[in-house]
């Protein structure tokens, strides 16, 4: 299954990893100057009238968001980012997680991203012409972000392919565990998709395998994990989680299964 950021952008998904990276980056910031890196960072701003007009996944994602009423503080956070460039209502642009990051920054701190794809990388590079502390590079994320928290000590990183390679899950794990193994002060958030419990398993056992000793598994699940073809939730692993992730995690994905889900739908947040 490819997961093509401009095509899914603004869905269920997008609300669980773009609410707990907003939450993520304020609790590291708490603790001085950051450098966020984004190992797949995509486009960095969408216009929802195009690609991900024909999914229609953002109209049951970010569009029913902003029209819920009472929204708990951690998912009002992601509302109040997407209003911010919506000025005249509704949710027709949303922000990628590199605009999402680089509008929370402040003076001393720093955005790296990777994008591999020509194109996109130069719709990066446009989004981002306005914010001297964001940089854009071309080329692969993973190993390139190994190398970047290596000089970038207690960085924020998140881990966000596509899922179009084969080896994706494997390269997910290994460039993850290979970075909170080094700095236990660097937090790494890794979102999958959930299709069938054996792929998240395994990467999970990946994970572990790499050296993971601290994780935390957040997922919310629309619809029974019966159909691996069809992306029936999403996860986000966090390692080296910051405290109160837990209750974060809580409040982000029990929203989400509770107003975006189907009657099967439910969140599960757990430590392996």
């Amino acid at each position: 299954m490819n997961y093509r950021h401009s095509f899914h952008a603004g869905n269920f998904a997008d609300v669980v990893k773009h609410a707990l990276l907003l939450w993520l980056l304020d609790r590291r910031r708490a603790r001085g100057p950051v450098t966020v890196i984004d190992t797949h960072a995509g486009a960095g701003l969408y216009d929802l009238s195009g690609d991900a007009a024909r999914s229609k996944e953002a109209e049951a994602g970010i569009a029913r968001l902003m029209q819920a009423d009472a929204r708990p503080p951690l998912i009002e956070a992601l509302a109040a980012q997407v209003r911010a460039l919506n000025p005249d209502g509704g949710a027709r642009f949303y922000p990628g997680s590199p605009r999402l990051a680089i509008d929370r920054l402040g003076p001393d701190d720093a955005w790296l991203g990777f994008e591999m794809h020509p194109p996109v990388l130069d719709l990066l590079r446009d989004a981002l012409a306005a914010f001297p502390a964001a940089q854009a590079r071309g080329g692969d994320g993973y190993d390139q972000a190994v190398e970047a928290a290596r000089a970038a000590p207690g960085a924020l990183v998140l881990i966000d392919p596509p899922f179009e390679r084969p080896d994706d899950y494997l390269r997910a794990a290994e460039t993850a565990a290979a970075i909170a193994r080094e700095d236990a002060g660097a937090s790494v958030a890794v979102w999958t998709p959930l299709k069938d419990l054996e792929t998240f398993d395994g990467f999970l056992r990946r994970l572990a395998a790499g050296g993971a000793r601290d994780v935390l598994v957040a997922e919310a699940r629309l619809r029974p994990l019966t159909d691996p073809m069809k992306m029936n939730g999403c996860a986000v692993v966090i390692l080296n989680p910051p405290p109160g992730a837990d209750a974060a995690a809580t409040e982000i994905c029990g929203w989400v299964a509770a107003h975006l889900g189907g009657p099967a739908a439910r969140a599960e947040v757990w430590r392996p």
